[in-house]
Order: C-alpha cells, then structure tokens, then sequence
C-alpha cells in the first residue's frame, strides 16, 4: 500500500528504464515525498476540493458519460496506485482524489436536480411547509414543497419555492411545519450574480431544489395541519424545532430571546435585525451559525458531565469503561443536536468533526490532529461537493486546521508547561481566538467584504461566557423542557446571551470598528488558501514556497479595479464608479442588488445617499450619464418608456421595461438582459469593455439554458 496512507517511507524502490525525469529531479521528488511520512493523508481533500473547484469553475456542463468515465479512470487509478510504492503512485493517488472531487461534484448536480420554473408566475400557490424564517427586511418567508400551481403541468413544477410574506395574515394560529397552505402570489426563477463574477444565488437553490421565489401580499389560508396528514420524520422535527424556538423566545426577553431561539434550535425567525448588525460589526456573528464552537461546546459539556457523574459511582468507575460510555453519550447528544437544529451545511459538518473526534476518543487516539480534521474535510465534501464554495466550510476549516497547526508546535515546544496551572486556560484562550481571527479574516473580508477591527476583544470576552454559561444552560433547558422546568435554565442562559450583546453592542459603536474592503479576484482566495495550506502541511524547507502563492494572491487583490459600469439583470439599476464612490440611477427599488454593489466596492452606502452622487441628468423617469464617450441612458417605468423614440449609435440604452423597436444603438431590455444577466462595464484607454454574468457562469444546469453575450464589437 502506499505511502499516501500508511507510514511507509519509498525506499528500495526499483528505477524503470526510460523515464522521462532526469534522475536528478527524480531522486529530488523521492527525497522529498520520504520526508512527508505520516503527512500525505493530509492532501487528501486538497485534492479533493481542486477537482471540485475545476468543476464548478467550468463555463460548460460535462457529460453523465464523461463523469462516469471519470469515475472509472479514478477507481482503476486508485487500485494501480495502491499496489505500488513511490513518487508515481503518489501523483497517480493525488489525480485520481482530483478527478474523483471533479465527478462527484458532477453527478451530485445531476442527483439534486428539480424542475425550475422558467417565467413569471402569478397565481394560487398550495404547498406543505417545511421550513420558516424571516428575509433580511423582517418578512416572514415559508419554504414549501408538494407544490401545486395553477395550469402547470406536475413535472414542470418545482420541487420547493420560498415565498415571502408581505401582506397581513388572517389565519387562527401561527403558522407551523407540516401545514398545507393556499395563497395567491408572483413566482419567479432565482435570479443570477448581482454582478459579473459575484455569488451565483441559482446554483445556491439549485442545491436547495428550490425552484423558484416569490412573494404574496393577499391572506394565507390554511387547507390542513400536520396533524390532519400523515407527516414524516423531517416535519416532525421542524415541528419539535419550532417548539423548542417558542419556548426559549417566549420565556426571555425579545432580542435575547431571538439570540436564545437561535442557540438552542438554529430558528432566526425571532432575531431581530440589530441584534444581527451588532453582532456583525463586533466579529460575534458566528455565535449565529450551529457549526463547530456550538457542537464543540455542547459535545464537550455532555462528555465531561457524563463523565464526572460515572465517576462519582464507585461501582461504575471501578468495572465499566466511562471515558467510553461518555463519548457515546457525547455522540447522542451532537446528534440530537444536528437534528434538532434542522442539520444545515454548517452543521453536518461540525457534526462530522465532532463525530471524529469523538470516535479517536473512543478508540484510545487523540481527539483532535490534521488527520481527523482532513478525514472530516473528506466526509463532508464527499457528501456535499457544493459546500467547498460556501464560506461557512472554508471558515470552519480553515479555523480548526490552523488551530491544529499551532498547538501542535506549542506542544512540541511545551510553551504552556512552563506557565502557571491556573494561567493556562486564559493563555489558550488567547492563543486560539488570535489564530482562528487570523485565519478566518482573509475569508471574512473575500466574501462579506468587511473585518472586525475589534473582534479579538469582543471574541475574548464574550467566548468563555458562551463555553462556560450559555452552552450548558442551554443542555439543560432543553432537557428540563418535557416536564416543564425550563425556565430557570432559560433565565440563566439569558443572563450569559445578555453580556453578549452588551459586548456587541459597546464594541460595534466604538469608532472605525468596522472596515470594508472591496471584492478581491476569483483567484485570490484559492491561491492564498493553497499557499498558507502548502506552508502548513508540507515537511522540510520547500514549505516557504507557499508564501510565495500568498504573496500572488495578495498582489492580484491588491491590484483588483471594480466595474465603472454595473447593469442590474433586470434592468431596474444602473451604477457608475465615481470620485466618491460608485453613484446609483434611481435611489428606490431594486435594494438588494444596489446594496451588493455597495458592499462589493468596499463601501456600503446607504441607496440613498449613493443616488446623490449621480454624475449625470435624471428627470421624468430617465437618467443620463456619459462615460468614455458613450451616453448611457437609464429608461424607468413605461411613461418614459413611451417619451423614448430614437438613440445614437454610440448611445446605451437600459430599461426595466420592454421598449418600442429602436435601433441604432445598444438595447438593453429585460428580455436580453434575462440571458444575459448582470453586465459589467470597465473604460479603459477610452473604450468599454464588457463582461457579463453569463460570460463567467457558462451554460450550467442552474443558469439559462440559452447564453448570449452582448456584441462585443460595439464597445470598440
């Protein structure tokens, strides 16, 4: 078996006759693969996660034939691979996970996939409720399936659609998982990037088997209940998740009892928006998301009072196995946990980590090394190829490996030994809150384009209150809560919930808490990430060579320019980079997408104020700008739509409604920018040069089937 898994150093290994390295570089590679013994396992998804990215980065969908060919060249390479000893087996094994995560990201697109509707629908909506939660503006949104639309035939209709609750509701009781429920609403397929190159929100539902949004403003009428139906295993526990919200939220006050709701069940649906700002602002919002510090903590606590409870029988320390007996404990309740708290993304894969380190315990091995940490990698992206894009996956891991990374070195060198006893847990506490900021702060900032100036202070203060009185009270309520006696451990949960928002409140008001730091280049992140993991995993000096992958990818961010030009997909927002920052058309409608903009620049104005800084006219519906040489005209509502009757040739017309045949210029409708998707604009030596979101996403199965870019030629 070879070295990849197994400690086994490539000696004796026989030099075939004709090959193509010079036997130097040859013996170089053997001398370099010997000094990575016990280490290669840790490439493992590496690999894995290169195969998946190549994958979702194609502009063009392979096909089931390919994918299964693939998947035939790995287990033939696999096999090959492991029946020898050396630096060709190794490279076979690493291509092999490389095409392995390549395919499985393929066939789980083809496994997932469900009907999207493909236009605007307005009509009676009937579905079941399996989930609810709240939008950004507070709405009440329900996710339905065995969805029934008017005049569509079954097959066409999607799997799930999300809706969201803007008028009054006239029902008898709040609404719960399992209800079958009527309401006439608009229905739309899931729109694109907001820019070129920005998330791609459809591939998001298209692994969710959402298939289309929408929102309703009339009443919602209830046809039945879960209990009037037969209701499987998933209702019932939204069913017992929501209970569980109610209760923890009707017991405390409402923004601490929102921030309990979300503890104990994963429901947001009772947090309110500033509670979610602040926490933000103070780098505290990951006490939000059921991933690893949750799991940690409650795995933890369960595993240690289990223990000290056996511990106390002298019957039972003496003859039975308790470190065992408690870690199998320890697994019911991370378990229990996941279910209960509707087993997202984040929290499969810190159920997994906890599971590894669990099992380690049970078999004797330490809890937590870069093996369990790469096998859990494994586990999830196996599973959920499509969660090496979110950045939950690459947070969490990117946090534990380093932590891993930086207590081993400690242990080597036995820093902590030398400290006081009772100085060592606020000395590891330290420790870990700066290297988990460090790591994840690269992967903050690429995605949600902000850092918390001030979230080491806010993390070290209000962290042991999490560990050491929320978490364990949070065990308790909900064991108590069968018979009655939660409340106690609910109010002193709420006292420890309380701090923390005190925390996040005094440190997001405190002057420049918050930076914001413009959107970097696709590849900067998976260079950086390359580069840091090169210099962590690998043994011997040629580890420095990864600085060098994060020097390139900090260079590329650095030298990273934003569009002049944005066009919204729908035509109803226009955005032009100014001196002061990027000015917006219209300074009503169309705020989500405007707020992404502001965001991916690096300063997130507010709609209003960026309108101001409009550079050109706007009057009676149409705003006009001129830029490079060109006129661009933004045309909005269907009065001005009708004023519009002729254009130059260099001129850009954009509408958020269809316009009357006019030609001499470029025209931008709905209706092309629906395959088109967000456009961006860059000016350079005097010309326009275009890019649209079709031009990055390709022709996928959750984008549109047809892709036309705009005639290029134009801007020349």
């Amino acid at each position: 078996m070879a070295n990849w898994l197994v400690d086994e150093p490539f000696i004796n290994e026989p030099v075939a006759q004709g090959r193509s390295w010079p036997a130097s570089l040859r013996d170089a590679a053997k001398t370099a693969l010997d000094q990575q013994q016990g280490h290669l396992f840790h490439w493992s998804p590496i690999c894995l996660a290169i195969g998946i990215g190549i994958y979702f980065a194609l502009r063009f969908e392979p096909s089931t034939s390919i994918l299964w060919l693939l998947a035939s060249i790995v287990a033939v390479t696999a096999v090959l691979g492991m029946r020898s000893v050396g630096v060709y087996s190794v490279l076979a094994l690493a291509c092999a996970l490389t095409l392995a995560g390549f395919s499985m990201a393929g066939l789980r697109t083809h496994i997932v996939s469900a009907p999207v509707l493909d236009f605007r629908y307005y009509g009676p909506v009937q579905g079941r409720i399996i989930g609810l939660d709240r939008s950004g503006s507070g709405a009440e949104r329900l996710l339905l399936d065995q969805v029934v639309l008017s005049r569509m035939a079954p097959a066409d209709i999607p799997e799930r659609v999300r809706v969201s609750l803007l008028g009054e509701r006239t029902i008898d009781a709040p609404f719960s998982p399992g209800d079958t429920v009527m309401l006439t609403g608009h229905l739309m397929a899931p729109n694109g990037p907001a820019e070129p190159g920005g998330f791609d929100f459809r591939r998001f539902a298209w692994f969710q088997k959402i298939g289309a949004f929408g929102y309703s403003r009339a009443p919602v009428v209830r046809l039945a209940t879960a209990a009037d139906s037969k209701a499987g295993f998933t209702i019932y526990l939204a069913r017992i998740r929501k209970t569980l919200s109610d209760k923890a939220y009707g017991a405390l006050d409402a923004s601490v009892g929102g921030f309990a709701a979300v503890i104990i069940s994963g429901d947001r649906s009772h947090l309110a928006p500033d509670t979610l700002s602040h926490l933000r602002a103070a780098n505290l919002a990951h006490l939000l998301a059921i991933s690893g510090l949750h799991m940690g903590l409650l795995s933890g606590f369960v595993f240690g009072a289990l223990r000290l409870g056996l511990v106390a029988l002298p019957v039972v320390r003496h003859f039975w196995p308790i470190k065992q007996i408690a870690a199998i404990g320890a697994m019911l309740a991370a378990t229990s946990y996941l279910l209960i708290s509707g087993a997202s993304v984040a929290t499969e894969r810190a159920w997994v980590m906890a599971m590894v380190a669990l099992l380690a315990v049970l078999v004797n091995r330490r809890a937590l090394s870069l093996r369990a940490v790469a096998l859990a990698a494994l586990i999830v992206l196996v599973l959920r190829p499509e969660a090496l894009l979110s950045p939950g996956f690459q947070m969490s891991f990117a946090a534990t490996t380093a932590l891993v990374v930086v207590f081993d070195r400690i242990r080597d060198v036995q820093i902590l030994t030398h400290l006081p006893s009772w100085s060592r847990p606020f000395v590891s506490l330290l420790i870990s809150s700066f290297v988990a900021g460090v790591a994840t702060a690269p992967v903050a900032m690429a995605h949600f384009n902000m850092i918390a100036h001030y979230g080491y202070i806010a993390n070290l203060v209000a962290l042991p209150v999490m560990g050491v009185l929320v978490m364990p009270m949070a065990v308790i309520s909900v064991l108590a809560m069968p018979f009655g006696l939660e409340a106690w451990p609910l109010a002193i949960m709420g006292l420890g919930l309380q701090w923390i928002l005190i925390v996040a409140g005094e440190v997001s008001s405190w002057q420049g808490s918050v930076g914001h730091i413009p959107s970097p280049n696709a590849l900067c992140l998976p260079l950086m990430s390359l580069g840091v993991l090169f210099w962590m995993l690998w043994q011997g000096s040629f580890r420095w060579a990864g600085c060098v992958l994060v020097a390139s990818g900090a260079f590329i961010w650095f030298q990273a320019e934003r569009p002049n030009v944005l066009i919204s997909q729908d035509g109803g927002q226009i955005g032009i980079m100014t001196v002061e920052g990027r000015a917006l058309s219209k300074a009503r409608g169309a705020g989500f997408v405007s707020g992404i903009w502001l965001e991916n620049d690096g300063a997130p104005n507010e709609q209003e104020a960026a309108a101001l800084l409009w550079p050109g006219t706007r009057a009676d519906g149409v705003a006009t700008v001129h830029l490079a040489g060109r006129k661009i005209v933004h045309v909005q509502g269907k009065k001005a739509a009708a004023s519009i009757t002729s254009c130059a040739s260099t001129d850009i017309l954009v509408s958020n409604v269809a316009l009357p045949d006019i030609n001499g210029c470029l025209v931008l409708t709905p209706d092309e920018l629906k395959e088109t998707g967000a456009i961006a604009l860059s000016a350079h030596t005097g010309m326009l040069n275009a890019v649209t979101a079709s031009d990055i996403t390709g022709r996928r199965p959750w984008s549109s089937d047809k892709v036309h870019g705009i005639d290029l030629r134009f801007f020349r």
